[in-house]
């Protein structure tokens, strides 16, 4: 069973999430709290696998609690709810630990893919605002987070590997990176794992900012996305 917690200081959502997520065969809903604080006791006591977490909640936002939870917890992914009129706060909490984002609104069958998504170690991004998203890596590639890797992981990379890294950086997906360099998508997983074991970064979140930071996927993002 995938163990998960529910924050948002709205009833109705807490509510209707928790029924939705507590009808799926393998996914348990441990709590559902409505503040910052509430999810920090919560997540002390039932040390759940998954949060689903709103950005915007009183006493202490979802930035800070992801912020605490990945600096004590680093294990529990962090999927942020969002309206997405808030780039900085999702950017931040990317930032800090969290594995990907979803609207509100989200399609129950797509919320439930992104909990088994994230459980098993891999990012993910509503696939909707991945424009949106590539703009937002773009702005932190720039700002003052710099993602480092060691130059000794980098010199280890092959050409294949360097070909799956400008796509994820142009924010492409498994299948279509499958789909363009003819391969199937158990052996991109596979190369990608690899990729972040030699670059020692922790996701593919982090593995797309440095694709940009370092210009790999500059001119075709330019090209396509300004």
């Amino acid at each position: 069973m995938i163990k998960v917690l529910i924050a948002d200081d709205q009833e109705l959502i807490r509510t209707s999430l928790q029924i939705v997520l507590n009808n799926q065969d393998n996914i348990e809903v441990t709590d559902v709290v409505a503040n910052g604080l509430e999810v920090m006791r919560s997540v002390h006591k039932n040390k759940p696998d998954v949060i689903l977490m709103d950005i915007r909640m009183p006493k202490m936002d979802g930035v800070q609690c992801t912020k605490i939870i990945k600096e004590n917890y680093p294990n529990i992914k962090i999927i942020i709810l969002t309206t997405f009129d808030d780039d900085e706060y999702v950017y931040n909490a990317l930032k800090y630990g969290a594995s990907g984002y979803l609207l509100k609104g989200v399609s129950i069958e797509d919320l439930v893919k992104a909990i088994h998504t994230v459980y098993s170690g891999r990012a993910m991004i509503n696939p909707d605002i991945a424009t949106k998203v590539v703009r937002l890596f773009s702005q932190m590639a720039k700002g003052d987070y710099t993602i480092e890797v060691g130059k000794r992981g980098v010199e280890e990379l092959t050409k294949t590997e360097w070909k799956i890294i400008e796509h994820v950086g142009y924010g492409f997906s498994n299948k279509e990176i499958a789909d363009t360099l003819n391969l199937s998508e158990g052996t991109v997983r596979n190369y990608l794992s690899t990729i972040l074991s030699k670059l020692k970064l922790r996701d593919r979140t982090q593995l797309a900012i440095w694709a940009i930071q370092s210009g790999v996927g500059k001119i075709k993002m330019e090209h396509h996305y300004e």
